[in-house]
């Protein structure tokens, strides 16, 4: 007859329990993004200086484009480089 085998494992397997996403603009209250404030800005792009998307961040898209200009905007007057190696 076949054995039936059960599958152990040495450790418990790990369940992945996303946390729900949220607009950190919206539970703070922040209504206006300033773009001098290049150490805010750098939460908000990846190690190569791009910007990261809303469905990483978890930002609105009224936030999400507030951002996307404010980076812009630093960006242009040298707050922010627009390519970089390491960033963070």
């Amino acid at each position: 007859m076949a054995e039936t085998t059960e599958i152990r494992y040495l450790t418990p397997v790990s369940v992945d329990v996303k946390k729900k996403k949220y607009c950190r603009f919206k539970k703070s209250g922040i209504k206006y993004i300033d773009y001098k404030d290049p150490e805010f800005l750098k939460k908000f792009l990846n190690e190569q200086g791009k910007i990261l998307p809303r469905r990483i961040t978890g930002t609105s898209l009224k936030f999400q484009r507030r951002v996307a200009t404010a980076v812009k905007r630093a960006r242009l007057i040298a707050l922010l480089p627009y390519v970089t190696d390491m960033l963070k």
